[in-house]
């Protein structure tokens, strides 16, 4: 699905995908030095999208940090929830603190997260971590789609585009 994303949004939609990092090896701080490289380039209103070890590192930035720009939307993904409670998943030092997770609403118009039952990589059991802390944020739950680890995604894709 990440590489029909743009055909399937169209022209209206301006997508921007940097490349992080040593994904193997991800370390936040070079993610967030990479990210803010990229800061001056991004528009007034963003929608952001974070998949997996994304989807956290997304979450972590916003908790922690301002950013001069505004979030309209931000969708996680399979997001791990990484924690000094909660470290089941390998997330290195992506470690969220949970009551600036829980202000992130105030920074953000809206927050989807989507996950699925059968994720075998990030338990369903984080997106509720998520969905918990997140007291505003919609939970949209998906019975198969795994780690997301598929080829279409149109219901990403038909939310996107509402």
């Amino acid at each position: 699905w990440t590489d029909t994303l743009r055909p399937k949004l169209g022209e209206r939609y301006e997508i921007f995908t940097p490349k992080m990092p040593c994904k193997e090896n991800a370390k936040y701080e070079e993610w967030k030095v990479w990210f803010e490289r990229h800061i001056p380039y991004l528009g007034e209103r963003v929608t952001v999208l974070g998949w997996s070890l994304g989807g956290i590192f997304f979450a972590k930035y916003l908790s922690e940090n301002e950013v001069p720009f505004t979030i309209e939307r931000l969708y996680l993904l399979a997001a791990p929830f990484n924690s000094e409670d909660l470290c089941d998943v390998a997330c290195g030092d992506f470690v969220l603190d949970p009551e600036l997770i829980a202000k992130l609403p105030e920074k953000v118009g809206q927050i989807v997260l989507m996950h699925s039952k059968d994720d075998f990589v990030v338990p369903y059991e984080h997106g509720l971590v998520y969905q918990a802390l997140l007291l505003t944020a919609e939970l949209v739950t998906f019975e198969d789609k795994n780690h997301f680890l598929i080829e279409e995604f149109p219901e990403l894709i038909e939310r996107l585009q509402a």
